[in-house]
């Protein structure tokens, strides 16, 4: 029974988990981290952990395959990479001083919110009209952005991806599949410096759960992805919608339960 519980709940937090980051680039761990805390009773600290290092793999394929259709900023998301990779350590080890609260109010309402968005006012923005922000003010937001974006990751474990598709999309002006393909880059590092952090600092995870949570994430992302990309922005706009509205929806739900 304890082995069945164990399946089920990894199966549908993965699938969450791994639709959310090939549609969307979501943190893996706003998913996968309420509902182990829920159903498995897991200490908050070892499932953000295990949550972060399910998306490791899951954000590599989705990048892969971004990137591959050409949907992947490399160049003007490295900026921003490196101000969220430190800042991920350092909130990383502020959660370790604390009791912690793995899904803040902000977070839980934001992948709703943001749901919503998509499907009232979807992103149309193109290629070409990324191109009119300037490189310096680019930059600087990146940076700014990027510290907070970093801090919120590592020491909640949620929120990471969904404001760095907000900000990509709102602030930085790219196109919704850009948007997507160069959040999940950088999350694949963010997420492999938060697990390491929080398992080095903490201690090692279960190894059924973590296994099992890290193959069916990695699953479910890579068909995500490879749907995304493959789909008009209108239809994208609205899947990505949907799908962030549901898990919102779910992530309320486990949290408040909880």
């Amino acid at each position: 029974m304890e082995w069945l519980l164990v399946l089920v709940v990894t199966f549908f937090a993965g699938m969450g988990a791994g639709l959310g980051t090939g549609f969307a680039g979501m943190s893996a761990a706003a998913v996968i981290s309420p509902m182990l805390i829920t159903f498995l009773d897991m200490d908050p600290y070892m499932a953000v952990g295990i949550a972060l290092s399910s998306d490791v793999l899951a954000s590599a394929v989705s990048a892969y395959t971004y990137g591959k259709n050409k949907n992947l900023d490399i160049k003007n998301g490295l900026i921003m990479m490196a101000s969220v990779l430190t800042f991920t350590v350092v909130g990383s080890f502020v959660a370790s001083l604390v009791t912690p609260t793995t899904m803040g109010t902000f977070s839980v309402f934001m992948t709703f919110l943001l749901g919503i968005k998509f499907i009232v006012r979807p992103v149309m923005t193109t290629r070409e009209s990324m191109q009119h922000v300037s490189v310096g003010k680019r930059a600087i937001q990146s940076v700014l952005c990027g510290v907070m974006i970093g801090f919120i990751c590592g020491f909640i474990g949620a929120g990471g991806g969904m404001m760095m598709l907000l900000i990509l999309t709102t602030v930085l002006g790219y196109e919704l599949k850009t948007a997507v393909g160069t959040s999940v880059f950088i999350m694949t590092f963010t997420a492999l410096t938060g697990a390491v952090s929080h398992f080095a600092i903490g201690s090692l995870p279960d190894w059924r759960v973590w296994g099992l949570c890290v193959l069916f994430t990695f699953l479910w992302a890579r068909i995500a992805a490879v749907f995304a990309n493959k789909a008009t922005p209108k239809t994208l706009n609205r899947a990505t919608g949907v799908i962030l509205v549901v898990l919102g929806i779910v992530i309320m739900l486990f949290t408040f339960l909880k």
